[in-house]
């Protein structure tokens, strides 16, 4: 009887699979080898670290075999052979001190490279120029280490790049202005380093979801547009000023922390609305008034708001009544806090709210009316005696439980400073 068809079909599925070369058995390619040769040759585990235990080039597979090493096949070429597309040095185990020493050259000589991660360790020097021409580069994230020197300007010709991530290390200069220009970048964290000279311009258009500069030297003012996607942006412990006007297009924004800088004028009206659940601008110099609205605003359960240590006047209004964390101390607030936010923190939907040293006359809150354990509330330092028993102030307020009088006379007829 005659062999069917589908005895053939499965003949032919086990003769590809026993006599064709299986991609595990392909080799690493040269390249490649000596590029990984070169970066263990300038790096090494940190005593209590034990990452490059595995990379043993007599390996005959060093991509299964090296740990932090994943390769993929390269058949562009007439002889088919294994690239390094990920490599991810460290452990990244809190318990793991990391690696020392310095970044390779040769680490652009792995040109099929996606994603280059280094944990959290001691390596030291600049980060290679050559990382400019790792084209393929979606990831690249360098934190925690102790790297020096400029941010490279060739890392502006990755324009695949995805998430940069230079934070918490010592670098130093200016934030080279084609990084702002990378049209698919959607991550940018460069905190917690040395860099200096002014925020770039980003295109409004750009769909830049994450810029995160916090704790460097960048000093002048926010750009006057911004990505219009941008859903959280910190700039906070800079040398920033002047008005924020530039931000006022920004709906997507979720997290905004411009604390500790210089900025000035009012506050846009914009920004004070519910999904904005972490506005920080406390310790600048804003003017004006918390806007005035018919009601508060719906925020959700972790909202905080700090917009004290500034020179906000006037009354206040209840569009944030209901935010969980509010603190609006230190400014020249007047007159008297709306019901809203006494009935907030009576329900304990605001567990934390300071308002010492300001200039309100008035809290209108029931006598012998208790408030929730969670709850903490300072009033200490304005123009009225706080009411009995609502000591919850940090050290920070003082021990004085109102203004002297003089100054709430002097504030109130307009002649304070």
């Amino acid at each position: 009887m005659a062999p069917s068809p589908s005895f053939f079909l499965i003949f032919s599925i086990f003769f590809v699979l026993f006599h064709a070369t299986p991609s595990f058995q392909l080799q690493l390619n040269t390249l490649d080898i000596a590029a990984l040769l070169a970066i263990k040759n300038t790096l090494t585990d940190v005593p209590g670290t034990h990452f490059f235990s595995t990379w043993d080039f007599a390996s005959p597979r060093p991509c299964s075999a090296f740990a932090g090493v994943i390769c993929s096949l390269d058949d562009s070429s007439p002889n088919p052979t294994l690239r390094v597309t990920s490599l991810i040095l460290g452990t990244g185990l809190s318990d793991s001190p990391g690696l020392a020493g310095s970044l390779s050259a040769s680490l652009s000589n792995l040109t099929q490279l996606t994603q280059l991660v280094l944990y959290a360790g001691l390596v030291t020097g600049p980060i290679p120029p050559q990382l400019g021409n790792l084209v393929n580069l979606r990831v690249l994230s360098l934190t925690n280490n102790r790297l020096t020197g400029p941010i490279p300007a060739s890392l502006s010709s990755l324009h695949n790049l995805h998430t940069l991530d230079l934070s918490f290390n010592q670098l130093s200069g200016s934030i080279p202005p084609g990084i702002a220009h990378l049209d698919q970048l959607k991550v940018l964290i460069l905190a917690s380093n040395m860099l200096s000279g002014e925020l770039p311009k980003f295109p409004a258009s750009q769909e830049l979801f994450h810029i995160d500069v916090k704790r460097n030297k960048i000093w002048g003012r926010l750009p006057s547009s911004m990505p219009v996607s941008v859903r959280y942006l910190s700039v906070s412990e800079n040398r920033m000023w002047g008005p924020i006007n530039g931000l006022e297009s920004l709906s997507e924004l979720v997290y905004l922390d411009l604390s500790m800088n210089q900025f000035s004028g009012p506050i846009p009206k914009s920004l004070f609305h519910s999904r904005l659940n972490s506005m920080l601008l406390q310790r600048n110099n804003f003017s004006g008034g918390v806007p005035t609205d018919a009601s508060s605003t719906s925020y959700a359960q972790g909202s905080i708001v700090d917009l004290s240590h500034n020179l906000l006047t006037g009354e206040l209004s209840p569009i944030l009544a209901g935010v969980e964390t509010l603190f609006l101390n230190n400014n020249r607030l007047i007159g008297r806090v709306p019901d809203e936010y006494v009935n907030s923190i009576s329900r304990g939907d605001t567990k934390t709210l300071y308002l010492q040293h300001n200039y309100i006359s008035d809290f209108p809150m029931q006598s012998g009316l208790a408030l929730p354990d969670s709850v903490s509330l300072c009033l200490s330092y304005n123009c009225m005696v706080p009411p009995v028993g609502l000591a919850a102030c940090p050290a920070s307020a003082g021990g004085q439980l109102s203004r002297p009088a003089y100054q709430c006379s002097v504030y109130n007829n307009g002649t304070a400073p």
